[in-house]
């Protein structure tokens, strides 16, 4: 039995066509799962979807913030399939108001945007994994993969309410893996992923110029990551192959760094 076989699992991603996310979403269709992908921009989520898959694949609309509409997206995932093995958390993100600029200080932050972006990085996480990780108790197995950041491990300067939201959301993460272990059984999982720096349209100019070349930030980042480089988005897929398959089934509450090595690198 190959223990990495994931074959005709149905794969649930929130944000799936999201850089990210699209990603990983074409590394498990090839992989032989089934994937539905879920956004708030329906056109973009069917698009996407039957790019990958006219079989295998499907995409819905979906707001990671609204309860009902998950509970009637797992309905039709549900209806189309038949079960629900994995949910990948991908949505995620940033704003300009929860994020410093160069000569702010802390008291410059707009509330308003910080609250946004907790409710998206920590909400939009929270509120998918109990819409589906209820089904999966009632199942008896799943695995719940999430997306944390590097921010978390790191005081990086600017970033403070995604940094924050994203502390919060690793937090949850192994606090659900605890409960859902001791009163559903060892066969549902809950465990995330740290991805360090890759290049996405979020935050293509806060790195890059133009013309190509590093900014000022990017330099730095890079200069911090031991491996001289940021990440290719298909370098993700290993990580979430391994969290995916059975291969990780003794794994629950871990955070899994995929990062070049910054998380852990001091700068000397």
């Amino acid at each position: 039995m190959n223990i990495f076989d994931i074959k005709d699992k149905v794969i649930i991603i929130t944000g799936g066509y999201g850089t990210l996310g699209s990603s990983i979403a074409k590394h498990l269709i090839n992989s032989g799962a089934k994937v539905a992908i879920l956004g708030r921009d329906e056109n973009k989520a069917k698009l996407f979807a039957n790019q990958l898959s006219e079989k295998n694949a499907i995409g819905i609309k979906a707001d990671v913030l609204d309860k009902e509409n998950l509970i009637s997206v797992k309905s039709k995932i549900l209806e189309k399939w038949q079960k629900i093995d994995v949910l990948i958390n991908a949505a995620g993100g940033n704003m300009p108001g929860a994020t410093l600029a160069p000569n702010d200080s802390l008291f410059d932050i707009s509330i308003d945007d910080f609250q946004n972006v907790t409710d998206l990085n920590l909400m939009g996480t929270v509120i998918p994994s109990l819409v589906f990780g209820e089904y999966m108790a009632q199942q008896g197995n799943g695995s719940i993969i999430n997306v944390s950041s590097v921010a978390v491990a790191n005081v990086l300067t600017r970033v403070v309410g995604y940094s924050a939201s994203k502390a919060a959301m690793e937090n949850f993460t192994r606090w659900m893996s605890v409960d859902m272990a001791l009163k559903f059984g060892d066969k549902i999982r809950v465990n995330a992923i740290a991805p360090g720096f890759f290049l996405a349209d979020q935050n293509r100019q806060l790195l890059t110029n133009e013309d190509g070349s590093l900014t000022e930030r990017g330099e730095t980042i890079v200069k911090n990551t031991p491996m001289k480089r940021f990440g290719d988005s298909e370098e993700l897929n290993g990580a979430v192959h391994l969290l995916v398959s059975n291969a990780s089934k003794f794994m629950t509450g871990t955070v899994i760094h995929v990062d070049g090595g910054f998380s852990v690198f001091s700068g000397v």
